[in-house]
Order: C-alpha cells, then structure tokens, then sequence
C-alpha cells in the first residue's frame, strides 16, 4: 500500500443484525381464486379500468403461491437470515369475518416451515393493505366495526402460527391505508372523502390495539409485537414562521397522526386544529386512546425519500409534487395551504430524491420518541429500469449503490446510540407495484414477467454477501 493511501475501515454491523428482504401478500402470491380466496379491495380495485398503469392486477402477480419453495431457496441460496411476509386476509378470512378457511391458513403454514428449515426468520405482517372486499363493502376502514374484524382475524393467525412465529407487524403502512385510500383515491379502495380519510385512521390506530391485545393472547409471551410506520422526514423549506407551521401540519397529518395515541397516548392537539373544518373527531370514543396505547415490543420504520414542504405560494397552481400518484385530490386533509418541493439530488425511477441522511433522521427521531424500544427497518430500497444484459445478466450499480449508503446510515444511527435490531430490503422480488401495476422494479431479483424466471441482480449478491459477512461490501466489487 502506497504511503498516501488510506485504509478502508469495514462497516460492520452487530453480529445478531437480521438481514431480511420484504414482500406483500397481493404484489407477489397470486392464486387469487384458490383455496377458498375472495376478492379484496385491491382485487377490485386493480380491475377497475384507468386505476392501475396498464390495467395490470394481481391475478398471477410473480405465482409465489406456487413457487415459494424455489422463492425460499432462493433467499437461503443469498444468505438471508429473515423473511418479512404478509397475511392476505381474504385467504383466511373471505368475508373478513366468521371461521377461517383452513386451505389458506395452511398455504402460510407451509411457507413458515419451509423458512424454519432453511434456518431464515419469519416475520409476519397481519396487514398489508388487501382489506376483504365484503368489509369495504360494509364501510370499511372509516367503519369503527372494521377494527374489531381485524382483531378476530388477528387472533385466527396468531393462534395458527404463533407457535413458530416470534416476529408479528400488524399494521404495515396505515398513512397509505388511510389517506391514499381514502383521501386522493390512488390506492384502493379509491375513495376521495377526507372526513372518511381522518376516520379511516383512527379507525387503523384502533384496529393496531386490538390486534395487539388479540395477538398476546392468542400467543406465546416470548413473542415480538410491533407495528411498521412510513414516518415522513419531513423537512421546511425554510426557517421562516409559516413555512415552519406548514412542516408542522404535514408532520402531524404524516406522523403524529399515528405515533401520537400509539406511543403516547394521545392526538396531537394541532392535529386538531390543522382538521377541525374537515371533522370534529367525534368518532374517538371514551376509552379508544388506552385501547391503542398497548406497549410494543419493537417499532418497525419504512422509509424512501425526504419531503420538503413550505407554506403555499398564492401564485402556484397544479398538484402538489408529493410523491403520492398523480390524483387531483390531496392525501393531506387540511394542508391546502402546503406546498410540496421537489428535495434535490439523483432520483430513482419513482421520482424520488436518493437522501440517507432522512433515514438517518427517522431513525434517531424515533430512538427519542419511544427510548428503549427495539427498532428494525422494514421497508427500504429503491425501483430502477433494470434490464438483463445479452447473458442473461441483470447488473444494478445504482440500487447497490442505494444500499450501500442507505445501510451505512443505520450503521451510524447505531453508532450514534439508536437499537437497530434488523433490516428488511424492499423488495426481493420484482413485482406488482400497485397502482404503477408492473412498469416500476423495486426487486432485488429480476423477475421475468413472461415465464415469472428469477435471476438475481447485482445487488441481491451484493447484499447475500453482506448478510454473510455482516459488513457492506465495497460498491465497486459489484461492477
């Protein structure tokens, strides 16, 4: 080694760090008619002409119902030491309510063991936005009734796996649930009413408590309960008083709005004040607030890009640049006077500014918000137009890259004192990507959607070999 030069010191993590990928019931499984399944809100919705790009759905989305042996290999054969997965409701429950479908819970049960035997962690997540459609049908998620389904449904599945399973999410999500649901209307169940927005989430944060109280019961004490929140980083634009206050508003209608009764127990007053012509939050009923207030046992956070919000400028016109869908209703009930500013830098292929420094952030706001509560991310990465090579080849330096530095901000977060216990790559598959249907990547393997053939990318081997090792490789090893 020459004189001049430095040595390069390893990033390495601790030596329990889990290394995982994620999926979603509806964006992988397919099958969507057997064993009993009923539709959900995303079955109808993704079959509503103009919803989806391209009218794609989920009917065969990448056949992980039929090939998840192969998808279980896989995932060992890259030295993966956990698997985050969700439960598609309607296949254990089609009418979101009454006894479940055994056929349905027993497709979960096979894909547990087959985690176990290839020595990778299963973590289960109760929701992932796949609602039954009878339940949509019968209000649903601004239905209080909707709350005490999921919790009878909670207590089927912690009773099914509970015996093999120590890591349960129940929410994953609940903002996009919520607000995209229900306020613009670009996720199912496409409804655009703001009031029913608001209700939507109180409805969620109540559904989370439940299913907690249902989860423990039905369950082995040595389990984990947690819940997964895509908490903004929300930034102003800059120091002056409103563009403070309108960074105040988003974090509350983006954050608050759950953290605030499930951590703490309470709503943030200015929540209030920022909705009170929109709803009276009459629907909070004496008592809700201790219901959603249960202790966690780890607190899981997903996150992709900062938001940059100032206070509206009077001359502008047209949407909002908030990274939510291109619908002309807002996601953010009572910020119309907020706006959203492109936050600069290199973008992935949703548009979206490549900023580790927001997770960073994220991770040590929650390390003050709820100290002493075990963190792990469990949604993060990037979609880019990967492509095979003449070989058969898919090379991404730009998600290795992504990786890399997104892995070495949890790295410092550790350093800096936050307990990261796990991360979870977004995703493992290419797959399909709601309303973007299949044109947007997030997988770390390649998915062929004519013959559904896997390959893993260069970054799905870059980040095998940093589960192995429990340090980040260097980027250029990849090229």
């Amino acid at each position: 080694m020459l004189e001049s030069e430095t040595p390069v010191t390893p990033v390495t993590f601790p030596p329990a760090f889990l290394w995982g990928a994620a999926t979603s019931a509806y964006q992988i499984e397919g099958a969507v008619r057997e064993d009993g399944r009923t539709p959900s809100i995303w079955d109808t919705f993704s079959h509503t002409p103009g919803k989806t790009a391209g009218g794609d759905h989920g009917d065969i989305a990448v056949d992980h119902y039929h090939r998840y042996r192969d998808d279980v290999a896989l995932m060992a054969d890259l030295g993966l030491t956990a698997y985050r997965f969700s439960i598609s409701w309607s296949r254990v429950q089609p009418t979101g309510r009454g006894p479940a479908v055994q056929r349905g819970l027993d497709f979960y049960r096979r894909l547990v063991d087959e985690l176990l035997a290839h020595g990778i962690k299963p973590a289960v997540t109760l929701y992932h936005w796949d609602l039954p459609q009878e339940l949509e049908d019968a209000g649903g998620w601004p239905e209080r009734d909707t709350a005490y389904r999921f919790a009878e449904y909670a207590q089927i599945v912690g009773e099914a796996l509970g015996d093999r399973v120590e890591q349960w999410i129940t929410l994953n999500e609940p903002w996009c649930a919520a607000f995209l649901g229900y306020a613009s209307g670009v996720h199912a169940p496409g409804r655009t009413d703001p009031a029913a927005s608001l209700k939507a989430a109180h409805t969620l944060n109540l559904a989370h408590g439940l299913g907690t109280s249902a989860l423990r019961a039905s369950m082995p004490a040595r389990n984990s309960v947690a819940l997964s929140l895509n908490s903004s980083v929300v930034r102003p634009f800059s120091q002056d008083a409103a563009d403070l206050a309108a960074a105040q508003k988003i974090d509350d209608l983006a954050n608050g709005v759950f953290h605030g009764p499930i951590l703490h127990g309470a709503y943030p007053q200015t929540l209030f004040t920022a909705t009170e012509l929109i709803t009276d939050w009459s629907f909070v009923e004496d008592g809700d607030l201790a219901l959603i207030n249960q202790p966690l046992d780890a607190l899981g956070l997903n996150y992709y890009t900062p938001a940059l919000v100032s206070a509206a400028d009077p001359d502008a016109s047209g949407p909002r640049a908030d990274g939510h869908g291109s619908s002309t209703h807002s996601p953010w009930p009572g910020a119309d006077d907020v706006t959203f500013h492109q936050t600069p830098g290199e973008r992935t292929e949703m548009g979206w500014t490549i900023d580790p420094t927001g997770l960073h952030d994220l991770i040590m706001r929650y390390t003050r918000e709820a100290p002493g509560l075990p963190l792990y991310i469990t949604e993060n990465g990037a979609a880019y137009d990967d492509k095979p090579d003449p070989d058969g080849r898919v090379h991404d330096p730009e998600r290795v890259a992504y990786l890399q530095g997104h892995l070495a901000a949890v790295r410092r977060a550790i350093a800096d004192g936050a307990d990261v216990r796990g991360y979870y790559l977004w995703s493992l598959l290419d797959n399909f990507e709601w309303a973007y249907g299949y044109e947007k990547r997030f997988g770390a393997v390649y998915v062929d959607y004519t013959t559904l053939e896997r390959t893993p990318k260069s970054s799905a081997l870059w980040y095998g070999r940093a589960a192995r090792t429990g340090t980040l490789p260097e980027v250029q090893s990849t090229q």
